[in-house]
């Protein structure tokens, strides 16, 4: 893969999270653009074409190791990292989770359970969270019961607005039983579109998903209210996502759902 320096990565990726690291100090925001570039790198290892389950495998169990006993030769971006994990005291358990989660996309996408889908959520996001508590200075701790049930939301909100694109590749998230529940195979997942049973479905996936950011907002504390306010706006932009894909009766084998930049941009202001 093709290294690149944390800033290129963060710029190019155009997410919502990049876009929310505009209200950073400038410091921090350098030092978010570090963690935000490792996320971005394990999760193309997961997910870029090119690559067999063995390399893909390999590629993470190099960044587990080298955050458990040291790169045997790191990269700008690896020794970004860990200079991030010694400035914030970051445990290195946490990285290991998000790696941990990015194998389980490698190994298949098979959860029988919301509580197995939950686990993924809690490391594909959760964490991420977690270690932004970090960056962010965020010390109550409140603070990471709201990361926590924040990366719930937006993890499940990524989940439902990305059906139709994680099907068209091979992967449902969404959990057997629940859609046993809803009378819906997973290989007539795309032909159920828009049928009853497939709109109940999502909308019981997404009031799961308000649930958790509501869940999220009551853990906010005055002490942490100004160094979660990256937070605050992530938490706005997808929940404002949720929404317009509510509104839109879950089209999300028809399009991407998304929100213009003025939308981002009142979002970032706390409008």
């Amino acid at each position: 893969m093709k290294e690149l320096d944390a800033k290129s990565i963060t710029v190019n990726s155009k997410s919502n999270l990049a876009f929310t690291l505009l209200c950073l100090p400038k410091e921090r925001r350098k030092d978010m653009e570090s963690f935000y570039a490792f996320c971005r790198v394990v999760d193309d290892i997961a997910d870029e074409p090119g690559f067999t389950c063995e390399q893909r495998m390999q590629m993470l169990d190099e960044w587990e190791k080298g955050f458990l006993n040291g790169f045997l030769d790191p990269n700008s971006l690896q020794s970004e990292v860990l200079a991030l994990r010694e400035k914030y005291t970051i445990p290195s358990e946490l990285f290991v989770e998000i790696i941990k989660g990015m194998k389980m996309d490698v190994c298949g996408t098979e959860y029988v359970t919301f509580d197995e889908l939950k686990r993924y959520c809690y490391r594909a996001a959760s964490v991420v969270g977690l270690v932004c508590l970090k960056i962010f200075d965020a010390n109550d701790p409140r603070s990471k019961d709201y990361a926590i049930n924040l990366g719930y939301a937006l993890q499940l909100t990524n989940i439902i607005r990305d059906v139709g694109e994680d099907y068209k590749t091979g992967r449902v998230y969404l959990p057997d039983e629940e859609l046993e529940k809803f009378n819906i195979t997973k290989e007539d997942l795309m032909g159920s579109a828009n049928s009853r049973a497939f709109l109940d479905l999502m909308k019981f996936q997404a009031d799961r998903a308000e649930y958790f950011f509501k869940k999220a907002e009551a853990y906010i504390c005055e002490g942490d209210y100004a160094s979660l306010r990256a937070a605050r706006c992530m938490a706005r932009i997808y929940y404002l996502i949720l929404k317009k894909i509510r509104k839109g009766r879950f089209q999300v084998f028809e399009k991407r759902y998304s929100i213009g930049k003025f939308r981002k941009i009142l979002a970032l202001l706390g409008y």
